[in-house]
């Protein structure tokens, strides 16, 4: 184990040459498993919460109200972003010290951070009175706020995913 004191480089070097980050790092295959998993997931992740938040920021495609779609996409979206957590981590443990390294992985990992934070004022928020405004069209200012803000940071994440593969020498 580290000590507390332990430079982030250290760490990260560390990581870079665990055995979970060399297996990954030295096998033919499992790193674009890995990376193809992750792509699906982050798809879902976002397909999901689009859906949601074409629907607060007006889009009405079905029948359902905002409530009932959310309830609806809440699992499939935390499943795909848990499994999207895991196969980052591998992907991020198969080259530490350059992805800590890349300014748009730091930029993704803060924009997640952003994302949720948004998340939990629309929850905290426009959310508690969703039964005021669940099946009108349009909805509130709050909501549409929030589902706009959400969608731009989601679609931004994805850029920054994809930047992040042109952004540093792979080790």
């Amino acid at each position: 184990m580290m000590p507390d004191s332990a430079p982030p480089n250290a760490l990260m070097q560390m990581l870079y040459e665990s055995t979970i980050g060399t297996t990954i790092r030295e096998s033919a295959t499992l790193f674009p498993w890995i990376e193809s998993v992750h792509v699906l997931m982050i798809a879902a992740v976002v397909g999901t919460i689009a859906i949601v938040d074409l629907r607060l920021i007006g889009v009405a495609s079905h029948r359902r109200g905002a409530r009932q779609l959310i309830l609806d996409m809440l699992p499939f979206t935390w499943v795909a972003f848990v499994l999207a957590v895991i196969s980052g981590t591998l992907l991020f443990l198969s080259n530490a010290t350059g992805y800590f390294q890349s300014m748009p992985f730091r930029f993704k990992l803060l924009t997640i951070l952003i994302a949720g934070i948004n998340m939990a004022i629309f929850h905290i928020t426009a959310y508690r009175k969703i039964g005021d405004w669940d099946d009108q069209l349009p909805t509130p200012r709050a909501a549409k706020i929030a589902g706009f803000s959400s969608l731009t940071l989601w679609l931004v994440i994805v850029f920054l995913g994809r930047w992040i593969g042109y952004s540093y020498p792979l080790a």
